[in-house]
């Protein structure tokens, strides 16, 4: 099984950016937790800071792999094309965000990609991105 994660803006700071809302661990290290974890999936992981490389990454994979694991971060709530390119493949996603946007600022509360997602898993820290996985290998 072949999944990808793509994370979006800021993304790359995990570890150094608000500890308290974040945490202490970058996406790296946890990247490589995953990986031994489920030795027995071909994951893929992608971040980018430029909302185009993020839908160009989206259509890339989005008729090769089996689930995509996406955490648009600041861009769930902006970006019409992130989630038009969602809508326009055929893997299911499954949008993931560390901290509880619902219990955020007011604009958070819009996504752009929750509609075309199979799902969206919120507020559970990067734990969210193995329960991601464990309903995409359940659907195979």
């Amino acid at each position: 099984m072949k999944i990808a994660i793509i994370n979006g803006p800021n993304l790359n700071l995990l570890g150094k950016r608000e500890p308290g809302i974040y945490g202490s661990q970058s996406f790296d290290e946890y990247f490589e937790i995953l990986k031994q974890q489920y030795p027995q999936v071909d994951l893929h992981y992608y971040q980018s800071n430029v909302e185009g490389e993020l839908v160009n990454e989206i259509q890339r994979v989005g008729f090769d792999y089996d689930g995509i694991i996406m955490n648009p971060a600041a861009y769930t709530h902006t970006s019409v094309a992130i989630g038009d390119a969602i809508a326009a493949i055929k893997t299911p996603v499954v949008e993931v965000h560390i901290s509880n946007v619902h219990a955020r600022e007011e604009f958070r509360k819009l996504s752009h990609v929750s509609a075309k997602a199979a799902g969206s898993i919120i507020g559970l820290g990067l734990k969210g991105y193995e329960l991601a996985l464990q309903y995409l290998l359940s659907r195979k």
